[in-house]
């Protein structure tokens, strides 16, 4: 990550090893969850009835969401460094961008399922 400094870098490295811990227990969870859902064999409407005011659902999902618009984000500016030789700050403003549409766009799927 050339022009940011070694703690700006390792942060972001702590950021995205950290992230990626909790994405793996989030998509655990969330396959326990569709498994759980199939087999039971709810429909649409039913999984929907259930998520209706749920604030663990909302919470799970939304901390979910929150961990891929960290980890996300990191992983392609990496990639748009070391593939594409993208560097500077328009690579991380992309970056941002992309972490605070991936954060609206998930969050948002999140309320429409809840509330």
């Amino acid at each position: 990550m050339a022009g940011m400094n070694l703690r700006t870098q390792a942060g972001l490295w702590y950021l995205q090893r950290i992230s990626a811990m909790a994405l793996a227990l989030f998509v655990a969870v969330h396959i326990a969850i569709i498994v759980y859902a199939v087999q039971g064999g709810l429909s649409g409407a039913e999984i929907l009835a259930r998520t209706r005011g749920s604030i663990g659902f909302a919470a799970f999902y939304g901390l979910f969401v929150l961990a891929c618009a960290v980890h996300v984000p990191i992983g392609l500016l990496r990639i748009a460094e070391e593939w594409l030789r993208w560097r500077g700050r328009s690579a991380v403003v992309a970056a941002l961008a992309f972490a605070v549409l991936l954060a609206v766009m998930g969050l948002r799927a999140v309320y429409g399922v809840v509330a």
